[in-house]
């Protein structure tokens, strides 16, 4: 996947005259893609359907061989050089996707290619390139590094520039994504939705669907953090990033192409702009459909829809959603997970003021109700006052400033966290720490049971003198849950405390003695 691209588009080829509509249909129709890539299937997400109340459908690009549509537009590309030039061999820049298209596409062609990429970029993906049989050679620490070193071995060997979106070859490659859907799909499509990067992909589906369906929208889809077609289109020139952000790679652009930029400008209907908190909703909405998991570039179509359906209110459309790569790294999923209950809205975090006195816990549990605690963390820091942060199970985003006003009203100052950046990245895994306060703590592990009424259960069996001094839980979708809790217990109810974790029946273990314990939170 490629991840920032520099200024300089010196190797973008510039076609000597613009390129009209019906020359690009004709590219696409007779374009070169299927010695190598797979006709995807249009499937239907059935449950992100009846939960929005319109017809989802999800071209599946993330089953291509490279798991991810840029196969298409480079093996197109390949297919189009000169016997002279092949033999020569190809060259690109890449972090990923389109350094394996290209990889592919050359073994397929029997030529050599070489493949430029940052030297730090993950062996698993650095791996998979050499599968396919591409000479990989590391150079530099960004993609900017690796694209200036192409450009210099391009010219000492003599090879030819496979660019990864700046070409009307590959545009067209990338265009018989289009021609497949509206031949899958012969119904009425109310709008398609493109994730861009550098253009490529929505240049080339919106060149078939205006020249073929000119009803049906094209709407681009691009990240807060990396919006230069965004903005180059408002702008009415091309506009340069000075930072992308990483996190949806596959499309962190600082600047898109010359023609792509032309195409998007005159042909794509409209735009949406999505945050990483919408992404990985996006990203569990298709697991959930398809038991596939998408690389954070493939959600952004099913994440705008969800947010361009909210925003218009729309019921009984049809959308397409191109997912368009799979290349997911696996160490993210813990990322994504954490997050994709903030972003589909069924998660609101709060920092809560109590009274640092006996019951005030309990009390505030006992205001939470039934529902669903995602997360506590709390420890003791203070003789008046407790600060902890919960994570509340909600159904919409407007619950999370309710429960707010709630909790504020019956005495427990609250400050609503639940789009606060840092509390959700960070602070979130920092509450803790040693205290002072903390004399005759016992601290224990234990297994609950995920059923309503088991926190209650635990805080009602409690002997009303023994104070809670710290509480982690983080609700991670189990069967059971794993509770850390710190009890301040008096050497004289040892006894009594021994029978009240016997009349739990909860599994424990008491960490008490633990170094880890002594080193960091004693």
């Amino acid at each position: 996947m490629a991840a920032a691209k520099p200024k300089t588009t010196k190797r973008a080829v510039k076609p000597a005259a613009p390129l009209s509509l019906g020359d690009y249909l004709q590219k696409i129709l007779t374009a070169r893609v299927y010695d190598v890539a797979i006709e995807t299937p249009l499937d239907a997400a059935k449950n992100l359907s009846l939960r929005l109340g319109n017809r989802v459908l999800l071209k599946r690009e993330d089953t291509q061989p490279v798991f991810s549509f840029k196969l298409r537009g480079a093996y197109n590309k390949m297919a189009h050089l000169s016997a002279a030039q092949l033999k020569r061999g190809v060259i690109c820049a890449s972090a990923g996707n389109h350094a394996q298209g290209v990889a592919l596409a050359a073994r397929r062609l029997g030529c050599k290619a070489l493949i430029v990429m940052p030297v730090t970029t993950p062996e698993l993906k650095v791996a998979a390139v050499r599968s396919h049989g591409g000479e990989v050679v590391l150079f530099g620490d960004s993609y900017s590094d690796a694209y200036l070193h192409a450009l210099e071995l391009e010219t000492q060997h003599g090879l030819t520039f496979v660019h990864p979106f700046d070409d009307p070859d590959v545009i067209a490659g990338q265009g018989t994504i289009a021609m497949e859907i509206l031949r899958q799909h012969q119904g009425p499509i109310d709008a398609v939705f493109v994730a861009i990067g550098g253009g490529g992909l929505i240049s080339g589906v919106a060149a078939y669907i205006k020249s073929v369906r000119p009803e049906i929208q094209v709407i681009g889809v691009q990240t807060v953090d990396s919006d230069a077609m965004l903005r180059s289109v408002k702008a009415g020139k091309r506009v340069a990033l000075h930072d992308v952000g990483l996190f949806a790679d596959g499309t962190a652009v600082k600047l898109v192409g010359v023609e792509t930029f032309r195409l998007a400008r005159e042909l794509v209907d409209d735009y949406v702009v999505v945050d990483t908190d919408a992404t990985c909703a996006a990203i569990k909405d298709v697991f959930e459909d398809t038991r596939s998991i998408l690389e954070p570039s493939g959600a952004l179509g099913v994440a705008a829809i969800k947010q361009y359906v909210q925003t218009h209110r729309c019921k009984g459309k049809t959308f397409v959603a191109i997912t368009c790569g799979a290349n997911m790294n696996f160490d993210r999923l813990r990322f994504v997970a954490e997050r994709a209950e903030v972003g589909e809205q069924r998660e609101a975090l709060f920092a809560v003021t109590i009274p640092e006195e006996r019951g005030s816990f309990k009390r505030f549990c006992e205001l939470l109700g039934p529902r669903a605690v995602t997360e506590f963390n709390y420890r003791i820091s203070d003789a008046k006052q407790a600060h902890v942060f919960v994570g509340l199970a909600t159904v919409n985003g407007a619950e999370s400033a309710a429960l707010a006003r709630q909790f504020t009203r019956h005495g427990f100052a609250t400050l609503d966290l639940t789009d606060d950046e840092l509390a959700k990245e960070h602070l979130r895994h920092l509450v803790g720490g040693r205290s002072a306060l903390a004399h005759d703590e016992r601290l224990y592990r234990f297994v609950f049971p995920e059923r309503p009424g088991a926190l209650m259960r635990f805080l009602s069996s409690m002997h009303p003198g023994w104070n809670i001094s710290l509480f982690h839980y983080r609700n991670q979708g189990a069967d059971y849950g794993r509770i850390l809790v710190g009890i301040q217990v008096p050497r004289a109810d040892k006894q009594g405390f021994r029978e009240f974790l016997q009349s739990l029946a909860y599994p424990c273990e008491d960490e008490t003695d633990n170094p880890v314990y002594r080193l960091f939170l004693r």
